[in-house]
């Protein structure tokens, strides 16, 4: 009887149709930012998005609110997660964070857009800058 159980389970294993995978990818992220603000900050830069063996450019643009001075410029690199298809990586992020960069400094965020897309950044930044704020960040695929 056992043998049996068996050899039907695995027939069906073997007639059964694949189901297709749908695993989300991780994709590389570059980003160049050139910030400034007093009391309220804005940025704007671009980068690249490598995902699935493709290079996406897009740009990136942001407001601030909160207890912002000073100016800097950064260069991060990081992951974006939660990715099913590339359209998805487009949208407005939001971050709540704070940092302090003067001459130089490391710097890092982590964002989450509306399609639930994560992106996590690190790196230098050079400039003065003193942050304690919310940040609205969004992103458009060129």
């Amino acid at each position: 009887m056992w043998r049996l159980i068996a050899m039907v389970l695995f027939v069906l294993g073997l007639v059964a149709p694949a189901t297709p995978c749908f695993a989300q990818a991780a994709g590389h992220v570059r980003v160049k930012i050139v910030k400034a603000g007093l009391l309220v900050g804005g940025g704007a830069g671009s980068g690249t998005l490598t995902y699935r063996g493709k290079t996406y450019p897009f740009t990136i643009s942001g407001l601030s609110f909160g207890i912002t001075a000073g100016a800097t410029i950064g260069r991060f690199d990081g992951w974006a997660s939660g990715i099913g298809e590339v359209r998805d990586f487009a949208g407005t992020y939001s971050s709540v964070g704070g940092g302090f960069a003067l001459v130089g400094g490391v710097n890092g965020v982590h964002l989450r857009n509306e399609k639930g897309v994560t992106i996590v950044l690190q790196g230098p930044k050079a400039g003065l800058e003193l942050a304690a704020n919310i940040s609205a960040i969004t992103i458009a695929l060129r």
